[in-house]
């Protein structure tokens, strides 16, 4: 691993990847009782409230926040549903919005000046074939407005991932808690708009306890926990050790509906799995071996 990644941060890098993924199990299993904007709307306003009273607002400039907020949160998330919405399936979305990585990447090395090295890219291409591989096999129809949707889902994600790292080592749960407060009153008004305020009625009258602990999950495990350790390892590293953990989120997802939900899990998920790990390894761990292969003597 990189010399400037010790194993405990390999470590709470894993574990956040890990929440992630598992969160796709929590959010299906919300989705049965709640509407996908109006679970958005009470995930963030749960995620605020009631901890934006205790927690000092981030010292960074207001306009820094809301550009969190909007990217990491409320665009990421609402540009995902629509996209969904749009026609693309639930895997190929949790392929492509992995392109955040690639975006994240970028946006580091042309205005941080992070250097890229061959080996985290041969890592990532490996790792993109993991993703081709769950995208052949995903069903459902593909519109280009859908696609593009799940697209602009990835790179706002990855503008949120550079405005973190570019924050510095500010309070990561405080950033998390406040930068929530910008997704409720727009995802709230988009949910009445387009679900309608007689589902949206009805299904905060009829949620089931599945369906709230599952919330309780999204909210109090995914976001507070997950994004407070993403922000953490950003603030301390440079993105291009970081993002990459991220892929993989869709094998942990894979892995985990198939416990939990009793999805298959067919030989082409185990090879798109095998395929992601083979990345992350090269992309973590290819650095170091080269570091430690002997160089020929010159005569």
């Amino acid at each position: 691993m990189p010399a400037s990644l010790p194993f405990r941060h390999v470590l709470l890098a894993l574990l956040t990847v890990t929440i992630w993924g598992s969160n796709f199990v929590a959010i299906k299993l919300a989705l049965h009782d709640l509407p996908p904007l109006l679970l958005c709307t009470l995930r963030f306003v749960f995620v605020a409230l009631p901890l934006a009273f205790f927690l000092p607002r981030p010292a960074i400039a207001w306009r820094q926040l809301f550009l969190y907020g909007l990217t990491m949160f409320a665009l990421q998330f609402s540009f995902m549903f629509f996209g969904m919405k749009l026609g693309v399936s639930a895997g190929l979305a949790s392929v492509m919005l992995q392109l955040q990585v690639f975006v994240t990447l970028a946006l580091s090395a042309v205005f941080l000046r992070e250097r890229i090295s061959p080996m985290q890219i041969a890592g990532t291409l490996i790792a993109v074939t993991g993703f081709v591989v769950v995208a052949v096999h995903s069903g459902g129809e593909v519109s280009l407005a859908g696609l593009v949707c799940v697209l602009l889902a990835a790179c706002s994600w990855a503008y949120g991932n550079f405005m973190s790292r570019r924050l510095g080592q500010v309070n990561p749960l405080a950033l998390v808690v406040w930068g929530a407060l910008v997704v409720p009153l727009p995802m709230g008004a988009a949910s009445l708009a387009l679900e309608g305020p007689a589902v949206v009625g009805q299904s905060l009258a009829h949620v089931g306890l599945t369906a709230a602990l599952a919330l309780a999950f999204i909210v109090y495990v995914s976001t507070h926990v997950g994004y407070s350790l993403w922000s953490w390892l950003l603030a301390r590293h440079a993105a291009s050790a970081i993002t990459p953990f991220a892929l993989l989120v869709p094998v942990v997802g894979m892995l985990t509906s198939a416990l939990f939900l009793g999805e298959a899990l067919p030989a082409w998920k185990l090879e798109a799995a095998g395929f992601v790990l083979t990345g992350l390894a090269v992309n973590i761990f290819g650095p170091r071996l080269l570091r430690t292969v002997p160089r020929p003597k010159t005569v």
